[in-house]
């Protein structure tokens, strides 16, 4: 019997994954207004263009799998 879709379980996983990579990107949005530090506002800033791919790409898998 073939597959299609996520299960429960892992729609869940999925779920907490954007739910951390939300708050860790919400996180570092805010830090940036707060350093002075030039290196450590660009790795802030890198951190939070990576976390906005990430939350995209989750994202995309949950609306894939209710397309299903």
């Amino acid at each position: 019997m073939e597959q299609h879709g996520l299960t429960l379980h892992e729609t869940m996983e999925i779920h907490e994954m954007l739910n951390f990579k939300t708050i860790c990107m919400t996180k570092s949005k805010m830090m940036q207004g707060l350093v002075f530090d030039q290196e450590l506002k660009a790795l802030l800033a890198k951190d939070v263009q990576q976390s906005m791919e990430a939350v995209k790409g989750l994202q995309g898998l949950l609306a894939k799998n209710q397309s299903h």
